[in-house]
């Protein structure tokens, strides 16, 4: 099977490092919804070196932490489900109680039209994420 998440990005790269990047997803609901996507193809958290899983979660919660202080939502939801990309993947994303799901998940029955939240420029989540996690280093090419 093919692994959509080991050939292309998955969305535009904000960062990324040797091991792991960070994508903003394109989703005209939920404008400030990235991705941290671990670039070897794993399937499970415990499929990582611990030294991998630590350094995967710091990632995520920098990216929580820049996506918190960029826009104050109501609640972030951070998730890892893997069951349609067997992929080591988690979704970040900023929630508010007007948005068009809320309080039920993004992938759950929407309750109203809602209001897709603005999110900051793609500039200035890189600069925040440089801030937080150093500048980061080429990745190796997605195949």
């Amino acid at each position: 099977m093919a692994c959509e998440l080991c050939n292309v990005a998955g969305g535009e790269v904000l960062w990324q490092d040797a091991r792991c990047r960070v994508i903003r997803v394109a989703d005209e609901h939920y404008p400030a919804f990235c991705r941290v996507v671990w670039h070897a193809h794993v399937a499970e958290m415990t499929d990582l070196e611990d030294q991998d899983r630590a350094h995967l979660m710091a990632v995520v919660w920098a990216t929580e932490r820049v996506l918190r202080d960029a826009m104050q939502p109501a609640k972030i939801n951070l998730a890892s489900f893997g069951n349609m990309v067997p992929h080591v993947h988690w979704h970040v994303i900023p929630r508010f109680a007007d948005d068009r799901h809320f309080p039920q998940s993004v992938w759950g029955t929407p309750q109203r039209d809602g209001v897709a939240h603005a999110g900051p420029t793609s500039a200035a989540l890189q600069a925040a994420l440089m801030d937080i996690l150093g500048c980061g280093t080429q990745a190796a090419p997605l195949r």
